[in-house]
């Protein structure tokens, strides 16, 4: 059965209206954002069926080729895709206790956890402040394992210096939960540090997100 050969008064869109989107179930406000469904399955029945494999919080970490296979459908994936940035946008905006001025490393939490707790590979950000302290730019430097002898230094300072940062802040996930620093953590802490003393760009602090929080190479001792 198609939404549209329901009871105008079951149909996902008049009962938002009706009873507002908490009295929605998650199909349902799937279905409305979705927009419509296949040949073979309505809306409703293709979100039921893609919850019934993925809830929201797994769905939220697909990448848009993962959400193209539940789907089936490019557009629906694009929607999803959009909409999960979105609410990690919006988290980021009302988290509690964050500023764009970064005073400590939970401001960086805060930043970052919504669009790094759940990747599945490391991803190593360069967050470049001014002299207030206040985001600049954040910049990817690299995606995968990280290890000192992949890492070059201008990866970090070309952006940096173009920006005209006074001072940057070293942030990556780790996938497995786990937010202690590994070897390769501080060497690749230790080798940044001393170019940016070299090209007069502070390294403030190096924070490590995990699933289950965070870790700041500054607090540990592991920058002076």
């Amino acid at each position: 059965m198609k939404v549209w050969d329901m009871p105008w008064f079951e149909r996902p869109g008049a009962r938002l209206k009706k009873k507002g989107a908490s009295a929605l179930s998650d199909a349902e406000l799937l279905a409305i954002v979705l927009g419509r469904g296949s040949r073979q399955e309505n809306a409703i029945d293709l979100s039921c069926r893609v919850l019934k494999d993925c809830n929201l919080h797994k769905l939220a970490a697909l990448s848009l080729v993962e959400l193209e296979s539940a789907f089936g459908d490019n557009v629906k994936a694009m929607r999803m895709c959009a909409m999960f940035e979105l609410f990690r946008r919006t988290n980021r905006l009302k988290q509690h206790g964050f500023t764009t001025k970064i005073q400590t490393a939970e401001d960086v939490y805060h930043y970052f956890v919504d669009t790094l707790s759940e990747k599945k590979k490391e991803y190593f950000y360069a967050l470049c402040l001014d002299t207030k302290n206040r985001i600049i730019q954040e910049t990817l430097v690299s995606v995968g394992i990280l290890d000192a002898s992949l890492i070059h230094p201008r990866e970090v300072f070309n952006p940096a210096i173009k920006a005209s940062a006074h001072a940057v802040i070293l942030v990556h996930n780790h996938p497995s939960g786990e937010c202690e620093p590994s070897m390769n953590d501080k060497e690749v802490t230790k080798l940044l540090s001393e170019a940016g003393r070299i090209v007069g760009i502070d390294v403030l602090d190096h924070i490590i997100i995990a699933k289950d929080g965070y870790s700041s190479m500054r607090e540990k001792g592991g920058l002076t």
